[in-house]
């Protein structure tokens, strides 16, 4: 067993880790203030090449898999959860892609996200669908005019990136409307400039800002066959893609919290108060300590759930592990973050620092990809069925 990474990713580490000190954090309070897309964060990602981390060599990607990806998330997420997102969306779209997709989709889609060419966003979510994915009402008919070709119409809520896309990966109704089966279900990719997609209204976030939010309208939108990624009735597919994305959604939680802990433990280090510093009082240094903790549990869940992820092992007998890190670390930036807001007092609660901004940003992680309800109830059906037992 080595707990040490390979040396390509210890330089990718370094490599991020300097990128987002230098150039990150500078930019991260005006990012959330101003609520406008980094631009140029995203060419400063194109530029070293980190748009492509997921994505195989032979699509134009630098092959670092799902581990490679966890590892820049979590350099980044340190100061902006934001620029984090940026990346994630690397993979989240493309990710039924890559797991079910045709090789004719690969090589027209996935070239122009690794060089930033492009940019997709993930369509799941509906009104009266979030959790309750089969409860979704966007209809694919069969289109009469193009054999094996559909018309979507429905309305996607809650896209992260929908504004700024190219392409969405998109899951529609393709059997009864009513139907609960997960065989009526089935993934779609649907380019930016078809007629009948539209962006509709864009969402006030709490945090996490810079990266619109917001709804994706399809009228009557005519998708050809070509279109259709892996099978119709695939639903499966949604649930591999979003189990295989866990990882990825903790580095941003253990990103976070890092952050936040590192900054207010600075903080305390040179705050003076009854007669000496914040530091040396045993109280704070065990709620630093107890954190600390926390953090290195997370990140030792996030990496082998990466590791897993990136060897394929994503189907449901590994769900556990996965659901374990997206859960466990993304709560701990939700404590990290209020840690710090308390260990700097009033002055934490002020936009002088950026501790009021992680402990927005937080609030995110515990809902997106799957909440953390979400993640427990997978995780006891694991044990439940014997999938994660110690025996």
């Amino acid at each position: 067993m080595d707990f040490d990474l390979p040396e390509e990713l210890r330089e990718l580490q370094e490599t991020v880790r300097r990128l987002a000190k230098d150039k990150v954090r500078p930019r991260a309070r005006e990012i959330d203030e101003t609520g406008e897309y980094p631009e140029d964060i995203f060419a400063l990602f194109k530029d070293a090449g980190l748009l492509g981390l997921c994505i195989p060599e032979e699509y134009g990607g630098a092959g670092a898999g799902i581990l490679g990806l966890t590892i820049a998330i979590e350099e980044v997420a340190k100061y902006s959860n934001t620029a984090a997102l940026m990346l994630l969306l690397t993979r989240l779209p493309t990710g039924p892609v890559m797991i079910a997709g045709s090789e004719e989709q690969k090589k027209r889609y996935l070239p122009g996200i690794a060089d930033g060419a492009a940019r997709s966003a993930f369509g799941l979510s509906e009104p009266e669908a979030g959790s309750d994915v089969v409860g979704m009402r966007t209809r694919a008919t069969p289109d009469p005019d193009n054999p094996g070709g559909w018309i979507l119409s429905g309305t996607k809520c809650w896209m992260s990136g929908v504004s700024q896309a190219d392409w969405y990966t998109v899951f529609a109704k393709t059997g009864d409307p009513a139907s609960r089966r997960h065989d009526s279900i089935t993934a779609f990719i649907i380019d930016r400039s078809a007629p009948g997609v539209s962006v509709g209204s864009l969402d006030r976030k709490m945090g996490v800002r810079g990266v619109d939010t917001g709804e994706l309208l399809l009228s009557e939108v005519r998708v050809p066959a070509e279109n259709v990624i892996g099978e119709v009735g695939g639903f499966a597919l949604a649930m591999l893609g979003l189990n295989s994305m866990r990882p990825i959604v903790a580095a941003r939680g253990i990103g976070l919290a890092e952050g936040a802990l590192m900054y207010a433990t600075e903080y305390v280090k040179g705050r003076s108060g009854f007669g000496g510093k914040m530091s040396d009082f045993q109280g704070i240094q065990w709620e630093i300590a107890k954190m600390a903790v926390e953090i290195e549990a997370a990140r030792l869940l996030t990496y082998r759930a990466a590791w897993l992820a990136d060897q394929g092992k994503f189907t449901r007998e590994w769900v556990p592990y996965l659901s374990m890190a997206k859960y466990h670390a993304t709560e701990v930036a939700v404590k990290a973050s209020g840690l710090a807001v308390q260990l700097l007092g009033a002055a934490g609660y002020m936009k002088d620092h950026p501790t009021e901004l992680w402990y927005r940003d937080a609030r995110q992680l515990t809902i997106v990809e799957g909440t953390s309800q979400v993640q427990l109830g997978l995780i006891a059906r694991g044990v439940l069925e014997h999938h994660l037992w110690w025996d």
